[in-house]
């Protein structure tokens, strides 16, 4: 079997092909193509080389979605009506008057992704209970569908508690579908059956306005594919660590908005799993961002709420400055410091890192190909940290990189090294603060866990992290530079779904539960199968979503076949969530939850005894380390390196896709499985 990972990342398009016969990876990488993503991944595949009339898969990450809310040039987000309650019709606008800014008089909420003149109350009610207390004003939607047919792209349809009875939601659908054959209708009880009015209309919106943009997309790919004699499957990477098919990704699009970063964390779960690491830390630092995740027994944190398009300060996403979305996603923390991020002197003279990034066109200034500004990868530059060449053929230029970084040097009175130094330490501030995101703050002691650095820019910073957060030791696994990539081709294929209860826990049979768990789970099991998956490679994980009387928020609390034993549980795991637990208090059942996985074969990595021996060097040259300052440091080859190998630092260990930076007092060694373990001594 041949498979291919691809990874568009906001700098580099990253290629990973594994062909089972040879049981050897291949990996390519190009600049990213922002405007026109799918040339980077022509690009890639021309380059690879293949007969792609054998190729059995490919799988896609894409940062499309979260582009579009951005703002991204050639991306314009689609005109769309919304059907709702009436007198609901604001509730998109007026959502929970969170203020990310406290104290920002001047701040101004995210503009409605639906304006006021397309948003339309109609009569009709179902109450809480699923109800009917007031019939459906059908004339009325005949109206707006007929005025609306040429006028819009998408129909949005959310009424209250269409979770519990769905009956006005889909008579709305049909009628529209009537009045406007072809029209793209989108219902909340389709894409968000839970309570919440707000954050299910929410996601609703953003998945109708996905809906479009990514079929659009996907079409174009699969048309340049099919060019190229592609005949296989394209699967493409959901936010939740699973992927899925083409059809799935067009029908709920929002469950693939953050596909790119959640890669990543899904090749640290592999491999820790392999290492039998229990508790992990991913850090990918690449050309435009830093991601974080927390990986603990081989799982990755997963998160229900997201918002899309918000803001981001530090790592920390500033509540009610994007647009809600509830869909399971892998919980990362992501800062604006990869490679390319530019480094600035603001009107006080401090001297400030990003948030700012050179991307891909024209990327960081020593790359030569038009960048004025001074980045994170010219001060590495500057440092000796980097060769000559990075990967995709870049050669560097000292002599650039000077250049950009003297204009700041000047403006802060240090010389060019100091210079360099400098925005080094606080890019890896900044960094450092997202890996405390997913640890600290989620009630978990970084010194318990083994940092994971990948990326093309995150071996060069790990052990500097490492040091400040005190973990206990560094992972470079294999291909860094291209690891995200990697991960797509250890990705099971996955489907979240839900269903709503709303029923405090001693007031509820079983029965109930196992009703809801079935309807579920042959809903899933039967997309997996249309998937190509069987069942024996088939399984199923249930969870409630539980809380106490009167809280806003929900935990999921995996199911032990007991709700008793399951309550428990949930006091078990809110004490050590929120330090606290209330017995006296009802426990609400919000949903009850499932993740269907439909199992691969992973690739078969190469593993080799470690035999110890200390490796020869292929170079030397001088390298500025903060406590050492100029240290002539040794240059070792990755490639030539066998299980066992073990390197004293100072030292620098350099490949294709990435480069190692090892201080003085930290030893690496080689282990089987190829990854690199770097500890002080």
């Amino acid at each position: 079997m041949k498979r291919i990972g691809i990874d568009i990342g906001g700098t580099f398009t990253d290629l990973v092909a594994f062909d089972d016969e040879h049981n050897e990876f291949l990996y390519i990488k190009v600049l990213s193509t922002p405007n026109e993503p799918w040339k980077g991944v022509l690009e890639a595949l021309s380059k690879l080389g293949w007969d792609l009339s054998n190729v059995n898969i490919i799988i896609h990450a894409t940062t499309l979605g979260t582009n579009m809310f951005f703002g991204q040039m050639g991306l314009e987000i689609p005109r769309a009506a919304l059907i709702t309650n009436e007198g609901f019709r604001d509730i998109i606008e007026i959502g929970r008057q969170n203020r990310p800014e406290l104290y920002n008089l001047f701040f101004e909420k995210p503009k409605p992704l639906i304006p006021r003149s397309k948003r339309f109350g109609v009569k009709g009610r179902i109450g809480p209970n699923g109800k009917e207390l007031e019939p459906l004003d059908i004339n009325k939607i005949r109206v707006i569908a007929k005025e609306l047919c040429t006028e819009v792209n998408v129909f949005v349809i959310s009424f209250l508690h269409s979770y519990i009875n769905p009956k006005h939601e889909n008579i709305t659908k049909e009628t529209i579908q009537r009045e406007c054959p072809g029209a793209i209708v989108v219902t909340s009880h389709e894409i968000d059956p839970q309570p919440k009015e707000y954050e299910r209309t929410s996601t609703t919106v953003v998945n109708a306005l996905l809906k479009p943009i990514l079929s659009q997309y996907l079409n174009i790919m699969k048309s340049k594919l099919r060019e190229m004699k592609f005949l296989g499957k394209l699967l493409i990477m959901q936010s939740n660590g699973g992927v899925a098919g083409v059809e799935q990704a067009i029908e709920v699009p929002v469950a693939f908005i953050e596909s790119g970063p959640a890669t990543g964390a899904v090749a640290v779960a592999y491999f820790s799993k392999l290492m039998n690491v229990e508790k992990a830390l991913g850090f990918d630092m690449g050309g435009t961002t830093a991601k974080a995740s927390a990986i603990l027994n081989g799982i990755p944190l997963i998160t229900t709420e997201y918002e899309v398009g918000g803001q981001v300060h530090m790592g920390r996403l500033l509540r009610g400055s994007g647009y809600p979305v509830r869909y399971p996603y892998i919980d990362l923390a992501e800062v604006s410091a990869g490679g390319g991020t530019i480094a600035w002197v603001d009107e006080g003279g401090a001297l400030r890192v990003g948030p700012i990034s050179a991307g891909a066109n024209p990327g960081p200034a020593c790359y030569g190909k038009g960048g004025t500004e001074p980045t994170i990868t010219d001060a590495n530059l500057i440092l000796g940290r980097l060769p000559k060449n990075l990967a995709g053929n870049i050669a560097l230029s000292h002599k650039l990189a000077e250049e950009v970084i003297s204009k700041v040097a000047s403006k802060i009175g240090m010389d060019i090294v100091e210079t360099a130094q400098a925005i080094i330490k606080i890019a890896n501030t900044i960094m450092a603060k997202a890996l405390r995101l997913v640890t600290i703050e989620r009630g978990h002691d970084p010194r318990e866990f083994s940092l994971y650095a990948f990326g093309g820019a995150g071996p060069l910073h790990a052990v500097a992290l490492a040091t400040e957060l005190r973990m206990k030791e560094v992972i470079i696994p294999p291909l860094p530079g291209v690891f995200s990539a990697l991960g797509l081709l250890v990705t099971d294929y996955r489907h979240d779904l839900h269903k709503a209860i709303m029923r405090r826990a001693n007031e509820l049979e079983e029965k109930i539960l196992e009703r809801a768990f079935h309807e579920l789970e042959v809903k899933a099991i039967n997309m997996l199968k249309a998937e190509g998956v069987t069942d024996d490679n088939i399984k199923i994980l249930r969870f409630l979503g539980m809380r106490y009387w009167g809280q806003a928020y929900e935990l999921p609390i995996p199911y032990r076949d007991n709700l008793k034993k399951t309550v428990e549980e949930f006091h078990r795991i809110h004490r050590e969530r929120y330090g606290f637990d209330m017995r006296d208090e009802p426990v609400v059942v919000v949903n009850v939850r499932i993740s269907a996985l439909g199992l691969i074969n992973k690739p078969n990595l190469r593993v080799s005894k470690p035999s110890p021996y200390k490796p020869e060097s292929v170079g030397i040259r001088k390298v500025y380390f903060e406590d050492t300052e100029w240290t002539e440091t040794k240059i070792y080859q990755r490639s030539l390196l066998r299980s066992g190998a073990e390197i004293r630092g100072p030292a620098i260990i350099e490949s294709d896709e990435s480069t190692v930076l090892i201080p003085s007092n930290y030893v690496a060694f080689v282990d089987s499985f190829h990854a690199i373990h770097i500890m002080k001594f």
